[in-house]
């Protein structure tokens, strides 16, 4: 069975970027993860031990936010080295870190970076 957790829109305050600006006073980002793997014992079971914990994978994408980096690509491999390290029993996944209000010329939503990896 092919199951996804998914982690959508997180909205975090941090300083990341080359710009002297972006780490004193820091910018917002919105985080979406998508994590393939296969929970069908936990649809079974209703055990939590049987599943991913998504409260786990929210805190690890925090504290790694948290890290000031000048690049997000920075960032965002950090995330995705540590959840898979945390659970190796991830198949797929995806990260999208969007800096909502990015040192830019034009009126934007926000500046996007997305990563996918699969895990084999």
């Amino acid at each position: 069975m092919k199951s996804k957790i998914i982690l959508e829109n997180i909205q975090i305050h941090a300083n990341h970027g080359v710009l002297l600006e972006e780490a004193l006073i820091g910018n917002n980002y919105i985080v979406n993860a998508e994590f393939h793997a296969d929970l069908e014992k936990a649809s079974e079971s209703d055990n939590l031990n049987d599943t991913i914990n998504y409260a786990e994978l929210n805190d690890i994408i925090h504290q790694e936010m948290a890290i000031r980096s000048e690049l997000l690509e920075h960032v965002i491999g950090r995330i995705i080295s540590k959840i898979e390290k945390a659970f190796p029993q991830i198949t797929f996944i995806k990260i999208r870190l969007t800096k909502t209000v990015p040192p830019m010329r034009g009126e934007m939503s926000g500046v996007s970076l997305e990563f996918e990896k699969e895990i084999i």
